[in-house]
């Protein structure tokens, strides 16, 4: 896991906090539901492409999209142009158990190779909550195929374990919960994660717009209300419909 859950435990680690208790909130509860049914794409997307990475740079979230609080995390190489990070001597010991379950959270354009263009955007937030957003461009069917990429890795890993990479344990549940759709055709779930005490929630949305792929992760200790989730969710569509060529 590279993403969101293993960042934010990392820091969770460090500053020795202890496990916070849940929120009380006015949004009905999203409790545990087992892992959902794939949900298919419309066939046929309407919608071309964005094959202009910059132009789909610019259609991800911005502050703006955003509750209040969060603040952009800049890239170091693209956004920075500092050098990549150096190689260390101490060996990467993460892993995943069943393996296949790595790719839960990844990227779609990881998860489905032969993306037009591809972008990402990370956001933090107050007490380790983060927001982070990938989406992957593609032509003709392979859209779909790839919306139904992302659903098919959530299979078999309902319950998953790992080390990240420093050797620690870490412990995965995912379940679905229920989300309003989002763009043409969209699916969610929540992974809990796990590791010395403290936890993770995290809403993941992925939907379909026009030929697009994009991914939402809602992360905080207790989970951010399901009404913020739905927001940001269709926030993010609304920007991938604005950018998309007309067909």
């Amino acid at each position: 896991m590279t993403r969101t859950t293993t960042r934010v435990l990392a820091g969770l680690s460090l500053v020795g906090l202890a496990a916070t208790a849940g929120c009380s909130s006015d949004e009905p509860s999203q409790a545990a539901a087992p892992v959902p049914t794939a949900v298919a794409a419309p066939d046929p997307l309407l919608g071309v492409p964005i094959t202009d990475s910059g132009v789909l740079t610019a259609s991800m979230l911005g502050l703006g999209d955003l509750p209040d609080g969060f603040s952009s995390i800049p890239d170091p190489v693209q956004d920075l142009g500092l050098d990549p990070a150096p190689d260390y001597d101490s060996p990467d010991k993460s892993s995943t158990d069943p393996a296949g379950c790595a790719a839960v959270l990844a990227p779609v354009s990881e998860q489905r190779g032969g993306a037009a263009s591809s972008a990402v955007a990370r956001f933090s937030g107050p007490n380790f909550s983060s927001i982070d957003e990938d989406a992957a461009s593609y032509s003709g069917i392979e859209a779909a195929e790839a919306f139904g990429s992302v659903q098919q890795a959530w299979s078999g890993c309902a319950e998953f374990t790992g080390t990240d990479a420093d050797g620690v344990s870490v412990e995965y549940a995912l379940a679905g919960r229920q989300q309003s759709q989002i763009g043409d055709a969209s699916a969610s779930i929540r992974l809990t994660t796990s590791s010395e005490g403290f936890t993770l929630i995290s809403d993941v949305v992925v939907a379909v717009v026009d030929s697009t792929v994009l991914q939402i992760v809602v992360s905080d200790q207790s989970g951010l209300e399901p009404a913020t989730v739905t927001a940001v969710a269709e926030a993010a569509a609304d920007r991938i419909r604005t950018a998309t060529p007309s067909a």
